[in-house]
């Protein structure tokens, strides 16, 4: 009878020293593997892909035919494509109608800019302020001009206007007035119409960031007597500074290359040209006039400028302590 204790209690104290070992052994310890820092740009490479096919490739056939003599002849194979160097912009900051049109594109595009982020502020603010069932019928009809066509809106604005049938003219007692015959009142034209078609892409987003502050900060600004348009430019102005630049940069972009509005509803750019932005400028010179050297010469132009004018917003923007 003793043996059999003897062993059991023998069991016992070995398992308890294994059990004893085991605990105080230290375990392996399991480090979560690092990330590659390759793994980013794996994911990112059919993006890239895709952005090289789309943009670098045809920017470089840009940049490189407008060093060349290219024109109809050397495009039929009549003539050898023969290297010009910097004679294609030579001759074009040489005429002054590229300086005119350049002048009246950057004018065009500006006023275009400051009236779209206006309407579209104005909107989102609206918005807000509104109940959900006219807050969908806005944001249904934004969202109907911001999805239809370019060529169909120029269309219908040109139909509004029109001298003849126009119901504008008729409301405003203006009878067969052109608004496409002088150049003024043809950019201003333009300009609604692009207007019409860009506002809500400001207004969606600029909305999207007001329902991102805080209602305290409105509440309390509102309880001290500031006033709609203070609390715009004192509250939600400086907290949506990231979005409004977006939204500045993208309509930059987008006004000034505008073409179908122009080309569509001045019938090509106007009386001789009178209302000839630079994108329109450079169809005729390619296409028009078979000149596509020139016309890829504005084009790089045209990408240069909009490239600087991106750099020194957000070069100002850095500097006054802005992240983005």
């Amino acid at each position: 009878m003793t043996a059999p204790t003897s062993s059991r209690g023998a069991d016992r104290l070995r398992v308890r020293a294994v059990g004893g070992l085991s605990r105080s052994s230290p375990r392996p310890s399991r480090r979560s593997p690092r990330p590659s820092q390759k793994a980013p740009w794996l994911y990112l490479a059919p993006a890239l892909v895709v952005l090289g096919g789309l943009l670098v490739y045809p920017i470089y056939q840009l940049g490189l035919i407008s060093f060349f003599q290219y024109t109809q002849a050397q495009v039929s194979g009549g003539e050898p494509t023969t290297f010009e160097g910097f004679g294609n912009y030579a001759e074009l900051f040489s005429d002054s109608q590229f300086w005119q049109v350049l002048l009246a594109t950057v004018v065009f595009a500006a006023a275009c800019v400051v009236s779209t982020l206006a309407v579209g502020c104005a909107l989102a603010v609206l918005l807000t302020r509104v109940r959900a069932v006219p807050r969908l019928v806005l944001m249904l009809a934004a969202l109907g001009a911001w999805a239809t066509p370019a060529i169909t809106g120029s269309t219908v604005w040109l139909l509004l206007f029109d001298p003849d049938f126009g119901p504008v003219n008729r409301v405003l007692g203006l009878g067969d007035y052109s608004w496409t015959y002088e150049r003024v009142s043809a950019f201003f034209l333009v300009l609604l119409e692009v207007v019409w078609c860009s506002f809500p892409f400001v207004m969606v987003t600029v909305y999207a960031g007001i329902q991102a502050v805080p209602g305290e900060v409105l509440e309390a600004a509102a309880l001290d007597g500031a006033s709609q348009w203070r609390i715009w430019r004192s509250v939600l102005a400086p907290m949506l500074r990231p979005i409004l630049v977006v939204v500045t940069i993208q309509s930059v972009i987008w006004d000034f290359k505008v073409f179908t509005q122009i080309y569509v509803m001045t019938n090509g750019g106007g009386i001789a040209g009178q209302n000839l932005v630079l994108n329109v400028y450079a169809y005729q010179k390619a296409f028009a006039s078979s000149q596509y050297s020139l016309g890829s010469a504005i084009g790089v132009v045209m990408l240069l400028i909009l490239l600087a004018v991106t750099l020194v917003y957000l070069r100002l923007l850095r500097r006054q302590g802005e992240e983005l």
